[in-house]
């Protein structure tokens, strides 16, 4: 049995009309990374549904029974979902919830926009991979967390302290596959990339840019870490996220 859902990370939904807007956080993390930007969404005219992903917003021992596969089943459930009642849909994503943007975006040729904020997008180092898989087999479970990476000290990502190794190299082993599948993307793209971000490296980004088959506008976030939904950029990151959307549904 799942634990009780986390004050804070309980998934939301909102705003009404026939343009759906599909919000994802990341790995770890819950919808309260994304709330500021699906409210901003709602007000500005798109249904809007934020999902908690299975095995999150709970313990880091419901993660543990989860994968890569359940994150993407999920995600396009709510796609889905989403499609039955309205005529278009656009998909925001942050970290994983960037990377499960796009692998919809593989496979549903026909949403209208993406908005990729600093996206997982890129697998890790082989090299580090193995010691992650030596360290799995030798009993280790968790490892320290990489929630609330965020730059401005007032804010505070609700995210676990620990992640479970299986769910680490699920999501890496994912990563491989979507990497090779970049260029089916064809949906208008807005990437967002923080200056300074300690937990997705800089090649996730340019592997994004260098990827994708469709149109792509880029945006940097000088003011702000990883989390750049909860950071000093979030007004900034909201506004070009909206307008992004709303000019692609026009």
């Amino acid at each position: 049995m799942a634990s009780a859902v986390l004050e804070g990370a309980e998934p939301w939904t909102g705003g009404s009309g026939t343009t759906g807007a599909l919000v994802l956080h990341g790995f770890t993390g819950t919808p309260q990374s994304m709330r500021g930007v699906a409210e901003r969404l709602a007000q500005d005219g798109f249904n809007v549904d934020l999902p908690l992903l299975p095995g999150h917003g709970t313990s880091p021992d419901d993660l543990k029974a989860t994968a890569w596969s359940d994150w993407c089943e999920a995600a396009e459930a709510a796609l889905l979902s989403l499609q039955q009642r309205c005529d278009a849909v656009v998909v925001v994503g942050l970290s994983m919830g960037g990377a499960l943007s796009l692998w919809l975006g593989t496979r549903h040729p026909e949403l209208k926009a993406l908005v990729l904020i600093n996206p997982a997008a890129v697998a890790m180092d082989d090299e580090i991979s193995d010691q992650l898989t030596m360290l799995m087999q030798g009993g280790t479970e968790f490892i320290p967390g990489v929630g609330s990476d965020i730059a401005d000290p007032s804010s505070k990502e609700v995210a676990y302290e620990l992640v479970p190794l299986s769910a680490v190299l699920s999501l890496n082993a994912g990563l491989k596959d979507l990497e090779a599948a970049l260029s089916k993307v064809t949906s208008p793209v807005l990437l967002m990339t923080s200056r300074e971000d300690h937990v997705v490296p800089a090649a996730a980004g340019e592997a994004v840019a260098a990827g994708v088959s469709g149109p792509l506008e880029r945006l940097v976030l000088e003011r702000s870490y990883h989390v750049a939904t909860l950071d000093f950029d979030r007004e900034l990151l909201e506004d070009r996220t909206s307008a992004f959307c709303l000019a692609s549904t026009a």
